[in-house]
């Protein structure tokens, strides 16, 4: 049975990505659900597509199960923004050939638009500092935010990336993959106006947030965040930090501050109690919205009702 790992078999595979889809699993596996939402848009009629990070889980702190990994060994493409955001997917994804996938964060377009991270300030975790060793957590929150599916332009970039290489993998769906995308395009669009409308009476309204993963959105549409709670949602803000947002709430200077379904801290309920700040949730990952041609305006939409609902008040 040797002859079935000849070279022959390396030239096949490339011709047999496209057969497969009909009769393996999901062809796009994304990384998480928002950039799922992305790539089920441009997928829509020709592939099937399917997310690895499960609902309710952080993808800061995930590791890949086995029925994970045959996932993406199977999937024609894998989609995914890089190693600084999915460190679950690492070691994964360096192993697949670059027609295989694509990594947002190293789109020739995306690129200009990354934004810098906020500093792993000192006070809010200084204690893993202390042996002066650095943790993963420190490594994987680098010198750029990579929350990139918050940001709509960055959402369009990789729209056409996927619309790409799916039309170079299963070339007899051009048609489709085509019309897809304009639809992406023309619904984003439209979307991009709605919310901006709906958010402009709330610019200059301060907030907090949770961890640091709003950036992309929040300078698309001029919203003003006062700061974050933690840059890594796993390591709990220090004493110092909360007395200073505490500070700031009980000086009436911030409105609203958000806490996250994926991490509903009790140190969020603990700063805002006894003040006149509303409490309010942010989704990051858009975890009810299933998968679909309109999911990532969905996405859209419902974060913005989450900012304005809570900053808008009564």
């Amino acid at each position: 049975m040797l002859h079935k790992y000849t070279v022959l078999c390396a030239a096949l595979s490339t011709a047999l990505w496209a057969s497969s889809v009909t009769h393996s699993g999901a062809a796009v596996v994304a990384s998480l659900k928002p950039v799922g939402f992305i790539a089920s848009a441009i997928a829509d009629g020709v592939t099937d597509t399917e997310v690895l990070l499960p609902d309710g889980a952080s993808e800061h702190d995930y590791s890949l199960r086995p029925s994970d990994a045959k996932r993406l060994k199977n999937a024609d493409l894998v989609v995914w923004i890089g190693p600084e955001m999915e460190a679950f997917m690492d070691k994964s994804a360096s192993k697949f050939p670059e027609a295989k996938k694509v990594t947002i964060a190293s789109l020739p377009g995306v690129k200009p638009l990354l934004l810098k991270g906020a500093d792993n300030d000192e006070e809010e975790h200084g204690h893993s500092h202390a042996s002066g060793e650095k943790s993963d957590h420190d490594h994987h929150h680098g010198e750029y935010n990579m929350h990139l599916w918050l940001s709509p332009e960055i959402a369009r970039l990789s729209a056409v990336a996927i619309h790409d290489k799916l039309v170079e993998l299963m070339p007899q769906s051009r048609a489709k993959l085509d019309a897809n995308l304009k639809a992406f395009e023309a619904q984003l669009a439209s979307t991009d106006t709605q919310v901006s409308h709906e958010l402009a009476p709330l610019k200059g309204k301060g907030y907090f947030v949770f961890h640091d993963a709003y950036g992309y959105f929040e300078k698309h549409y001029g919203l003003t965040s006062m700061g974050h709670f933690t840059v890594n949602p796993e390591i709990q803000p220090g004493a110092q930090r909360l007395h200073e947002i505490r500070t700031q709430l009980v000086e009436h200077k911030a409105t609203c501050v958000f806490a996250e379904p994926q991490f509903r801290p009790a140190v969020v309920e603990a700063v805002a109690r006894g003040t006149s700040v509303r409490m309010g949730t942010l989704d990051p990952l858009g975890t009810d919205i299933k998968l679909g041609k309109s999911s990532y305006s969905q996405f859209l939409t419902q974060l913005a009702n989450q900012y304005s609902s809570c900053l808008k008040g009564d």
